[in-house]
């Protein structure tokens, strides 16, 4: 039988939390090995164990994945979340992929000066109402199903709600004028495996502030 996954990263959001949101959602139980030091870093690159000497770097099933995407795609790929044929899948990758342009803006938004931050924070508040939030409503009401793709929980639902949550942590407003946003946050957040990884104590780590950015700089070097 094999292990639990091991994911290497240091403890905070970054770009592991999407990671533990999927396989929390898939059921799957996980370790983690945090990086708490630039030393603990070295050490995997020295030893050869992050091909491009980089993380977050996943233990699953034998190997040691690293690239976020390359992770997330086997973890949805083996847990049935990635739709059932390359239609279903396209469209998956297509809603993902806008998903991480407005993430993208989210993880960085610490790297800025507080001064910047305010306009980031701004930037993004308008693109979630005016382009995000409106495109992912529409694909709701286009069919009329609970879930994004072909009327089954896909990685693409897990995603978008974990997007709602860490933009709700800016403004509890923006889902406002989305109602099937706001639906479909209740359904999944409802799934017996997210509830659990929803409840304090779980593996889901807590907004980042700048102490967590801090640590991150001090280890990663940037």
């Amino acid at each position: 039988m094999a292990g639990k996954p091991k994911l290497h990263y240091y403890d905070g959001r970054g770009r592991m939390e999407v990671i533990r949101w999927l396989l929390a959602a898939a059921g799957v139980e996980f370790e983690e090995v945090f990086i708490e030091t630039e030393e603990d870093l070295d050490k995997l690159r020295n030893d050869g164990r992050l091909m491009f000497g980089q993380v977050p770097m996943v233990e699953i099933d034998g190997m040691e994945l690293v690239q976020r995407r390359a992770i997330l795609n086997y973890i949805a790929s083996k847990h049935n979340l990635y739709g059932k044929d390359l239609k279903e899948r396209a469209l998956i990758d297509m809603y993902i992929e806008g998903m991480a342009d407005l993430n993208e803006m989210i993880v960085t938004l610490l790297e800025y000066t507080p001064e910047e931050q305010v306009n980031r924070l701004a930037l993004i508040k308008e693109q979630t109402t005016n382009r995000y939030f409106p495109a992912f409503e529409k694909v709701l009401k286009s069919h009329g199903q609970d879930y994004l793709v072909g009327n089954r929980l896909s990685r693409a639902d897990i995603h978008l709600v974990e997007l709602i949550y860490n933009l709700e942590e800016f403004d509890p407003s923006l889902t406002a004028n989305f109602p099937l946003l706001k639906a479909l946050k209740t359904r999944i957040s409802n799934l017996p495996n997210v509830k659990k990884f929803l409840q304090p104590g779980s593996q889901r780590k807590p907004h980042e502030d700048m102490k967590t950015m801090d640590k991150a700089r001090e280890i990663f070097r940037f």
